[in-house]
């Protein structure tokens, strides 16, 4: 990411806020709905605030699908039934310094029109790690709970809080005839440790009364106490919630007829008499150095709570105060949850393994001398990749601080014993699990393995690419049976074998779930691929870089696939004149050049590539174009296609002697916009550029026959 807004076009911070967008959507996703991140708190923390900073540069360019215009996330398909809040839960903004807690006490000044001297008082309280959930009463009784969800609408979990410690069935005392108490759900650390222990347990004694082997790697266990809390929470059969130790703590509350005190800390006091736990550490604190103070109170103690923390929370305590404040598109204006910076640790490093993704990427990940850190104990960290390596001068047997900040890796922030007289850690320049060479394409920090077709680690993913729709599309071949045909041993070869399945028959029609029909159904299907369309196949071996477009934009060039591959090994070689004819198509830059170059170097990929043309035959590409009102024009597709994918839609627009770009310049001559398009069409309007919608080109392609 760049360093600041103010550094980037308007152009490059509309793709960023686009990038930004879909990435938070995606780890919201990961965390709330299937309690399983793949990025720290921290890491996600940078994200927003980066999203922020963009928007405060380029208000106009505020998306609607921001973060910063949503409250928590995306309700995914769930059995639970779904409770529309009648109090929409919100999110809070964060703080990460001192300074920026001083900026909030000074904009509600500000707001309220408050001198400096005048009271002010806030409370502060440790920020839990764990699920939102309301609770609603009604005359005293327990009638529903319910998650936060997206903040508008959550799930119905009224059956799971009944085995909730701290939850009452029916309030102490007089209460109010509808009062909404709001809280997190959690789970203690012992807990959460003992939680996991039993569930090793359990799998163990499972495979043995069924007299299979026992893998404990196979043993599905929860990375950390809130997402333990939350998958418990949210189960469709109570009885499995009820063998969970959960817990709540109140912080706060929805609707309610009638709200029982004038400030946020005689209410939190009222609601603890009904029979709540609220913080221990909840403190009213009069001056930002009194909420300092409590800050770091609260962080130093941190360690042995028995619980997660990973901040503090500030707000307004005056409720006249608050609801002149009122709210943000997503968080209300009197609060703020102060997070803390991430624990480290110091440990040794003791080995560095190299691992191989499904895209090729080679990720060195450092083992560890186990170390607790924030009463975790870790023992691997992810060191990212070599240049990370080097800038650190990291090598096994080294001293190293370590950051974990929620993570499930951690990171290593220094290196205690680099100036030590030792060689540096020599970064593999071959994958180490089928040999290949491993690269790093120019401008770019990552080494991947160049062995695609045959690499045991992306495999599976390049096979089910090279049968998806977009590529050879084999009906019959998904996902569960390439993983049943790689364990038998049947795809070892990768894409050629596929082509070779039918030797397998008799084997497949005495497995399970395998009948005549199907089995002759799915070698019907690979039999009609043996003349494939040269540009599918090109595009279904997965070379970096070479997409369904590029793939056809180099065989309208080349039109058969031995040429392609001549003018790409010279490129290689060092050929200019070859790397220039390759260039020279719109579309094709160094990049590519060099990613077809690298494929065709490899010696596992020329053998699989020539075998895969023994099985096959793909006739010369040619594209027969029809004339029409987009002959000779540029297109661009933008937005949500509705009738159509946006692949075919391009391959419309090349049928009708149009081309498809990627992006709006002052070359585009039309932009087909669908639902949701967003900069493409703001710059599609500012160049004077027609717009049109997807029935308006379904009925150019009509007239054109």
């Amino acid at each position: 990411m760049s360093a600041n807004p103010i550094d980037i076009s308007e152009a490059d911070a509309a793709n960023e806020l686009m990038r930004l967008a879909k990435a938070i959507a995606h780890h919201n996703k990961l965390y709330h709905s299937e309690d399983a991140p793949e990025i720290s708190d921290a890491e996600f923390d940078a994200l927003v605030r980066r999203n922020a900073e963009l928007e405060e540069a380029f208000p106009h360019l505020v998306r609607a699908d921001s973060p910063s215009q949503l409250v928590g996330h995306e309700i995914a398909a769930s059995p639970l039934s779904k409770v529309t809040h009648e109090v929409r839960m919100m999110s809070l903004d964060n703080a990460f310094s001192d300074e920026e807690v001083a900026d909030f006490v000074a904009r509600v000044r500000r707001f309220l029109n408050l001198g400096d001297n005048a009271p002010l008082a806030f409370t502060a309280e440790d920020k839990i790690d764990g699920l939102s959930c309301s609770l609603r009463y009604e005359r005293g009784k327990l009638v529903r709970a319910a998650t936060r969800g997206d903040g508008q609408v959550g799930e119905d979990v009224t059956p799971n809080v009944a085995y909730v410690a701290d939850v009452p069935q029916e309030l102490h005392g007089d209460a109010p005839d509808v009062f909404e108490v709001r809280g997190e759900v959690y789970m203690e650390k012992q807990a959460f440790t003992a939680l996991n222990l039993r569930l090793m347990e359990e799998a163990e004694a499972a495979a043995k009364e069924k007299g299979e082997e026992f893998d404990p790697a196979k043993v599905r266990q929860f990375a950390n106490p809130r997402n333990a809390a939350a998958g418990s929470l949210r189960q469709k059969d109570a009885s499995v919630t009820a063998t969970r130790p959960l817990r709540f703590f109140a912080h706060g509350w929805g609707a309610a007829s009638t709200v029982p005190g004038t400030s946020q800390h005689a209410v939190m006091r009222q609601i603890e008499d009904w029979g709540f736990v609220a913080s221990p550490q909840l403190k009213l604190c009069r001056s930002v150095e009194e909420m300092l103070q409590q800050y770091r109170s609260i962080a130093e103690g941190r360690a042995v709570l028995p619980y997660d923390i990973d901040g503090v929370v500030y707000k307004v305590d005056d409720l006249a105060y608050q609801a002149r404040l009122g709210f943000v598109a997503k968080a209300p204006r009197w609060a703020l949850a102060h997070k803390f910076p991430a624990e480290r640790a110091e440990t040794t490093l003791e080995q560095i393994d190299i691992q191989v993704g499904r895209t090729g990427k080679l990720t060195p990940v450092g083992r560890l001398t186990p170390v607790l850190v924030g009463g975790v104990t870790v023992t691997n960290v992810t060191l990212h990749n070599r240049d990370e390596i080097a800038r650190l001068g990291v090598r096994p047997g080294d001293r190293v601080v370590i950051q974990r900040a929620g993570d499930v890796i951690p990171q290593v922030v220094e290196n205690l014993t680099r100036d030590e007289d030792r060689p540096a850690f020599a970064f593999p320049d071959h994958c180490p699990v089928c040999g290949s060479e491993a690269v790093a394409e120019e401008g770019e920090v990552d080494v991947r393995c160049t062995g695609g077709l045959v690499c045991k680690a992306q495999q599976f993913e390049r096979l089910r690419h090279f049968v998806s729709r977009a590529a050879l599309d084999i009906e019959g071949l998904g996902e569960k049976t390439i993983a049943e045909f790689m364990e038998l041993g049947w795809l070892d070869k990768g894409p050629p074998d596929i082509f070779r399945l039918k030797q397998h028959r008799d084997e497949l029609l005495g497995r399970e779930g395998w009948q005549e029909k199907s089995v002759d159904g799915l070698f019907a299907a690979i039999e009609a691929k043996r003349q494939p369309d040269a540009a599918r196949l090109l595009f279904g071996l997965g070379i970096r870089h070479v997409g369904a477009v590029t793939a056809r934009d180099l065989l309208k060039r080349f039109h058969e696939l031995p040429a392609l591959r001549a003018l790409a090994e010279k490129a290689h070689a060092g050929d200019e004149e070859a790397a220039n004819e390759l260039t020279s198509i719109d579309g094709v830059g160094p990049v590519v050049v060099e990613a077809l170059g690298d494929f065709f170097h490899e010696d596992h990929n020329k053998a699989v590539w020539d075998d895969l043309l023994s099985e096959v035959s793909p006739p010369p590409y040619v594209v027969e174009t029809k004339a029409s009102a987009v002959s000779g024009k540029t297109v661009v597709f933008t937005g949500k296609l509705e009738t159509m994918s946006r692949d075919e839609a391009k391959a419309q627009a090349e049928r009708l002697g149009a081309k498809a770009a990627g992006s709006v310049s002052p070359k585009t001559d039309l932009v087909v916009a669908g639902p949701g398009a967003g900069s493409k069409l703001t710059k599609a309007a500012e160049l004077g550029i027609e717009v049109i919608d997807e029935a308006a080109w379904a009925e150019i392609v009509r007239e054109a026959g």
